[in-house]
Order: C-alpha cells, then sequence, then structure tokens
C-alpha cells in the first residue's frame, strides 16, 4: 500500500474528530444530485476536488489544486473519499507521492450495490454520518 492505510467510514469519521481533513474526490456532479459529508461536527471543513471530470477524464490539476486548499502544517492528515472507494485509493496514492499523509475511506460515500443496482448496503451515507444534499 502505497499511503497511509484504509478506514471504515466510522474511523474516518473518528479521524476527522481528531483534526483530520475530508477530500471529497468525486464529480460536481455528484456532488450537486447524491450529497455531500456534512463536517460542520468537526473542526475542519471538507475539501470538493475532483479527481475525474465527467466520462472519467483525470483532472490534471488535483495536486496543484490539493496544495491550495489542504494546510501546510506538518502533520495534518487527509482522509479522502468517492462513492465507492476507488478513485479516492488513486487521489491518496497521488497525494502521499506529493507528500500529504493520506487514507482512503472504504466503502465509499453511497457503497456498493446491492442486488437491484441501489446503493444502500453500506458507504459514509448509508453508515449514518452527517450528510448534506447539494453543495453549500
Amino acid at each position: 500500500m502505497s499511503y497511509a492505510g484504509d478506514l471504515t467510514p466510522q474511523e474516518a469519521w473518528a479521524k476527522l474528530e481528531d483534526g483530520a481533513i475530508l477530500v471529497d474526490v468525486r464529480t460536481e456532479g455528484e456532488w450537486a444530485h447524491i450529497g455531500m459529508p456534512n463536517t460542520a461536527a468537526t473542526e475542519n471543513d471538507p475539501l470538493f476536488i475532483q479527481w475525474t471530470f465527467p466520462g472519467g477524464i483525470p483532472n490534471p490539476e488535483f495536486i496543484d489544486q490539493l496544495k491550495l486548499q489542504a494546510p501546510e502544517e506538518d502533520g495534518t492528515e487527509l482522509v479522502f473519499l468517492c462513492r465507492s472507494g476507488q478513485r479516492s485509493i488513486a487521489a491518496a496514492i497521488a497525494a502521499t507521492r506529493a507528500g500529504f499523509t493520506s487514507y482512503n475511506v472504504l466503502e465509499g460515500f453511497e457503497g456498493e450495490p446491492d442486488r437491484y443496482g441501489e446503493r444502500t448496503v453500506n458507504g459514509w451515507k448509508n453508515r449514518g454520518l452527517p450528510t448534506n444534499l447539494g453543495k453549500n
């Protein structure tokens, strides 16, 4: 593994309560139509930086955008979140290479699909962690 590790949604929330910063790497459409994590109960607002654009086109500015938004303090941990925990792995790897301490949220925001294709099995939202509809 080339990043700090994988966290369950509950473990990710505990990291956020301890001062880590959540980085949501989904697309603008996902934020607007599916919802977003709400970290108001922690000391840090989440960062919203697309890892890919619609159609899976990579965001060539991802690391530059991360460096502009993430604090420069040594030791600040970043927790990466996507829909199901796959894009966030790639983002965590890239961020680690750029010098950040990075974790991936297993299950992602929506989790895996059930037998009907609905994302109701697990993930941040389905585990009951704080969520907003639409980007603020």
